[in-house]
């Protein structure tokens, strides 16, 4: 199996998000990817096949299959306008999420995701639950696939130093996965962090799933459709963002890394 490891959301090696990314020519058995994405211990490993006119795509952390992934599509599809056929401007995924198109234009890729816009949650408990959690109350609460925590400030987010035990706790019944968002400065409209130690995910260092519902949250409290937002992990990393009606625009650059065999 060809491999490539991709940063996403970056213009420059290592910094952005990471992510595994093998081509396939057909689907190997389940638990081969997931001992993949383990071995490979990145947030995401990224398979996909052609399907059709486009592909198949799949993602797995170390710890389970995920429905939605934004940065290791982005990788996999920088691969292949980059690696596997290069020339191409467009490509088109099937996922357990829906379709998922992919374009380049000078050099930065554009996701067409779902949006998600999150709900208020109106739980004083698990409010309370989530403050604890991330050592600071949240201004607001909500959820999507994930649950939302809503701060006053950058510096808010930015000084979060959360307790994932705790944070692994939540939700029992849901994902099991808090981003958390203030108002940005200067040219950024709003900064994010995000966290899934159950997924095996500690803290994600660009997670465009997470800005399906990120970016309808902040056109609504900010009165614009387009938006530009960045994630302020350690490695972190820069979107360019819309809101189309029910779907949303994600761009960012990436950068091949590294390129092999995995010699299973």
């Amino acid at each position: 199996m060809n491999y490539f490891h991709v940063d996403a959301f970056t213009s420059r090696p290592f910094a952005g998000n990471p992510a595994g990314v093998v081509p396939l020519d057909r689907w190997p058995a389940d638990a081969l990817m997931q001992e993949i994405a383990a071995e490979l211990q990145l947030s995401e490993t990224a398979f996909f096949v052609p399907e059709g006119e486009g592909f198949g795509l799949r993602w797995f952390t170390p710890e389970a299959e995920v429905d939605l992934c934004g940065h290791a599509t982005l990788a996999s599809a920088h691969v292949l306008f980059t690696e596997l056929s290069p020339g191409r401007t467009t490509v088109r995924f099937t996922s357990q999420a829906g379709p998922l198109d992919v374009r380049i234009a000078d050099g930065r890729l554009t996701l067409d995701f779902p949006a998600r816009p999150p709900r208020p949650v109106d739980e004083p408990a698990l409010l309370a639950q989530v403050g604890a959690a991330l050592g600071r109350a949240p201004s607001a609460l909500l959820r999507s696939r994930d649950l939302c925590a809503v701060y006053d400030t950058q510096e808010d987010v930015r000084a979060l130093a959360p307790d994932m035990g705790r944070l692994g706790d939540l939700d029992p019944d849901g994902f099991g996965a808090v981003s958390v968002t203030a108002p940005g400065e200067g040219e950024i409209d709003f900064v994010s962090r995000f966290f899934a130690p159950r997924q095996g995910i500690p803290e994600d260092p660009v997670t465009g799933s997470a800005h399906c519902h990120l970016i309808p949250l902040w056109a609504a409290r900010l009165g614009k459709s387009e938006l530009r937002a960045r994630q302020i992990s350690r490695r972190g990393g820069d979107l360019w963002c819309r809101l189309r009606g029910d779907r949303v625009d994600i761009g960012g650059h990436a950068v091949l890394v590294a390129r092999g065999t995995l010699a299973l």
